[in-house]
């Protein structure tokens, strides 16, 4: 490891490839770029769908064409997350028509073809995410998951770009397109870094080089990645896009109110103002996202309050319910074997689940019946050698019956069974974070996201924190994010103030003091005593960061003429950090600078100034900009002799 004098002695000093000189945090105005379409795509675990709109008429916004097929219980326009690749491995279809086709296949040809169900929480549930980072189908093979979640983006930026050509009078060239696709904004930087790279994969938002990306404007209740003029940009933006959907129609309604529908009394006439908290809870299909925001200034910016939280805890939460409670009666190895057997008429089970797990509510008396493929019954019978009547007496579960025309009774008490550990996760971490002395004052509670559709989690919300805000449930709930997501695109500096959701910073080298540093971190170096592993701090966990606020620090190479420096960033759930190597602290990514070759020495002729030339590579300073106040971590850098750009990155999927 090589080791870098430092300008000030009391400073300390980057143990990588650089030396670090403390800069003070800047505030610059950002630079707007010309669009002509916003195009938001929100990619969920369950559903996902497309809305549109144009700067020339921004007041409305396009949702995408119905798709054909459907579900039973289901009105919007969005389609099932499902996608399904041919047995060598080409992209077949998407959505319904992926679904419809692969149950129309014979049993033993569907065993050939690759299809993905709810594979989106597989990024959020990786804790080594890399680009080699691979997803099983319904038949076992598994395939990278960057090459699934490109298809998936191409499909939707294919249906989308016809859609939005449809309704253009004029030509639309791929910079005038401004993209903003969503993510939870419980994900951590790789898995937003990943969802970039897989619209980058294939050129998919019209990118024209990698290094465009750095170069990038880009929000925190769900994140997006946004293409503009040929850069992508990555951004938080569920919970924001919810309020941001709530001013807009404040601006367009007489007497800036909006109409809401408030769950358990009604209709409700709302007013948000200057001052007013709010938080969001965005119930989807794999994540409950959670957002606290204050509304700031006249125009309504927004400053966001608690770094969003929440958990893995969506309306798949009761689909695994369900297949325990069918391992419970039919035994797990049957499950198993049937699911593999059999992949079509399992996802033929799960779907007719969800339309009866759609119209669940908790006062309803009567049982719900979901229907057992036929293949279901042929199959368990020739697994077992009896039926699945029988199957369910020796279960002894009660709340389960049989009905002679081939279905499963579930009964109230079997549906609040199936449901309860998951609003029960949900309730517990909004009433966690409304604990939080951060959070005190709110008025607002929106309920959003498909989930946020069920009766059984709008009653168990309503009934833990009824008495401490206003549970408000946006008209349209399903789509209240796609359509925030569109009015973000139109405006992404809405939120000015964001809370970093860990601690960041690098390690370093500092003078060592006997009795404060301990022994094993001490480096003697040209007759001088270091102490190493000192955490530098760039930003720490729930610190306030403004919209275009940035940190810089100056490094220098290491050798006269290096080429490249290579900075390692590390990341904690703390702000109690003192060393690199202290319990929690993780290494998350790298920073790379690739030098260009210095400016050529003018001519020196002996003494000082031959000394000064011999000396120049040596002092070269490259100084970079961090910036943390965006939907995503960027830098920049610049040759300080020079003032010319030095090509910067940042990467949090290789480690």
């Amino acid at each position: 490891m090589a080791v870098y004098k430092q300008k000030s002695a009391h400073k300390p000093i980057n143990s990588n490839s650089c030396l670090l000189i403390w800069q003070r945090v800047e505030l610059r105005p950002r630079l707007a770029c010309p669009f002509s379409v916003v195009v938001a795509i929100d990619f969920g675990t369950t559903s996902s769908g497309y809305a549109f709109s144009f700067t020339q008429d921004s007041e409305a916004i396009h949702m995408m064409k119905r798709w054909e097929g459907g579900d039973p219980g289901v009105a919007n326009q969005k389609s099932p997350t499902c996608l399904l690749l041919t047995p060598e491995l080409r992209f077949h279809s998407f959505g319904f028509a992926a679904r419809d086709f692969y149950h129309d296949l014979d049993p033993e040809e569907a065993q050939h073809w690759l299809y993905f169900d709810k594979f989106k929480m597989k990024i959020h549930s990786t804790s080594d995410l890399t680009m080699e980072t691979e997803l099983e189908a319904v038949n076992g093979r598994k395939v990278r998951a960057i090459d699934v979640f490109s298809h998936a983006l191409h499909f939707f930026r294919e249906h989308a770009l016809k859609e939005v050509k449809d309704q253009s009078s004029s030509v639309l060239e791929g910079e005038e397109i401004r993209w903003v696709i969503t993510v939870p904004a419980v994900w951590r930087q790789p898995a937003k870094q990943f969802m970039r790279e897989a619209a980058y994969l294939v050129g998919h938002f019209y990118v024209q080089s990698k290094e465009a990306k750095k170069h990038v404007i880009s929000h925190s209740f769900f994140a997006g990645v946004q293409a503009q003029g040929g850069v992508l940009n990555i951004q938080p933006l569920k919970a924001t896009s919810v309020f941001v959907a709530a001013r807009e129609q404040l601006r367009r309604s007489r007497h800036s109110r909006t109409f809401l529908v408030e769950s358990g009394t009604g209709e409700l006439w709302s007013e948000l103002q200057t001052g007013d908290r709010y938080v969001v809870a965005d119930c989807g299909g794999g994540t409950v996202d959670l957002t606290v925001h204050q509304i700031e200034q006249p125009q309504g910016t927004l400053k966001e309050l608690y770094k969003a939280s929440g958990g893995p805890h969506g309306a798949v939460g009761v689909d695994l319910a369900f297949e325990a409670m069918l391992c419970q009666i039919f035994g797990e190895d049957f499950i198993h074997s049937f699911k593999a057997k059999r992949p079509a008429a399992w996802v033929d089970l799960m779907i007719a689940f969800e339309a009866r797990k759609r119209t669940a509510s908790p006062g309803r008396a009567n049982a719900l019946n979901i229907s057992l493929p036929f293949s279901f019954i042929d199959f368990y019978k020739r697994h077992r050698g009896q039926s699945v009547e029988a199957a369910l007496r020796r279960s002894n579960m009660n709340i389960v019956k049989w009905s002679s025309q081939g279905m499963l009774r579930l009964t109230q008490e079997a549906m609040t069974e199936l449901f309860q550990p998951t609003i029960s996760n949900i309730v517990k971490h909004i009433e966690e974070l409304m604990g939080k002395p951060e959070v005190c004052g709110v008025r607002f509670l929106f309920l959003v996201g498909g989930f946020a559709e069920s009766p059984m989690l709008q009653k168990a919300v309503q009934k833990a924190l009824g008495r401490t805000c206003r549970i408000i449930i946006p008209h349209d709930v399903g789509l209240t994010i796609l359509k925030g997501a569109v009015l973000f695109g139109l405006d992404p500096t809405v939120v000015r103030v964001r809370r970093c959701p860990v601690t960041y910073g690098v390690g370093v080298l500092n003078r060592f003091v006997e009795g404060r540093h301990p022994r094993d971190k001490l480096l003697v170096k040209d007759g001088r005593e270091w102490c190493t592993d000192i955490f530098d701090r760039f930003v720490s966990i729930d610190q306030s960061v403004a919209l275009g606020e940035v940190v810089r620090r100056s490094y220098t190479p290491a050798r006269v003429g290096q080429r490249k420096i290579i900075i390692n960033i590390y990341c904690s759930a703390t702000d109690d950090v003192t060393y690199i190597s202290d319990p929690g602290v993780r290494k998350c990514g790298t920073i790379t600078l690739d030098l260009p070759e210095p400016p050529a020495a003018p001519a020196a002729v002996g003494g000082a100034g031959a000394a000064a030339a011999a000396a120049g590579p040596e002092r070269r300073e490259i100084r970079a900009t961090m910036q943390f106040g965006d939907t995503e971590i960027k830098v920049t850098a610049v040759d300080v002799m020079s003032n010319r750009s030095v090509r910067a990155s940042i990467d949090f999927l290789s480690n």
